[in-house]
């Protein structure tokens, strides 16, 4: 019986390592709202305990198998998805409903120029790296498999009902203030694990539309996006 209850308790707390790393994410992204004027040092501690989180919880990593074959293929679905996002937010009439981001301009904001290129190489780090790897094993490891069936370690690595995937393209567009970009991204990757069975495959997707994404940002000077 003290075997079983064990065993039970080990599957009711099984969602923890999952789902600790984005709420650290999300609760340090709340507080750059309200700190505006530490932005930049509440996103380098953002990094680094979500980081932290990640490496304390790596029991999740099993998750993510490096396969190759994945690469060339998600590198050019990321670009896609990248110009999906820029194109229908730039020219789809969808309501804002969810708000608009704060736009943080480096250059207006940081007068300090090595200050400046150390957030600016940690902001890459943060959304090449890190929110990639974090998101997939998050997003389309834990919940859609959670929100189509609780018991979620019972199922593959892209196995889900139709229900999940709605619930997991819901919610991750609900996180977005650009959400039918978010929502199309969430259902393409949703698409994507079903069809590979590869988280590996969604974090490669996923760190090739961030980069997209942030060179665009730098470049363009569309900094709403960040």
């Amino acid at each position: 019986m003290v075997g079983l209850d064990t065993t039970a308790q080990a599957h009711r707390t099984s969602w923890l390592p999952y789902v600790a790393p984005m709420a650290f994410f999300l609760g340090l992204t709340a507080l750059e709202g309200q700190f505006e004027g530490h932005y930049v040092w509440i996103y380098f501690a953002k990094v680094l305990l979500t980081a932290a989180a990640l490496c304390y919880f790596r029991e999740t990593w099993k998750d993510v198998r490096f396969e190759a074959k994945w690469i060339v293929p998600c590198v050019a679905l990321g670009l896609a998805l990248f110009a999906v996002w820029i194109w229908v937010d730039k020219n789809v009439a969808y309501p804002h409903f969810l708000g608009s981001r704060t736009g943080f301009n480096p250059y207006e904001k940081i007068a300090d120029d090595g200050l400046r290129s150390a957030f600016l190489a940690v902001r890459f780090v943060g959304l090449v790296l890190l929110v990639p790897f974090m998101e997939e094993i998050f997003w389309r490891s834990f919940v859609v498999r959670y929100a189509s069936k609780p018991d979620f370690w019972t199922l593959p690595i892209g196995t889900f009902t139709w229900t999940g995937f709605a619930i997991m393209v819901g919610l991750f567009a609900a996180a977005h203030p650009e959400w039918l970009p978010a929502a199309i991204f969430a259902a393409a990757m949703g698409l994507l694990v079903k069809y590979s069975r590869s988280i590996f495959a969604c974090i490669v997707t996923h760190a090739v539309t961030n980069l997209a994404l942030g060179i665009y940002v730098v470049t363009r000077s569309d900094w709403n996006y960040w």
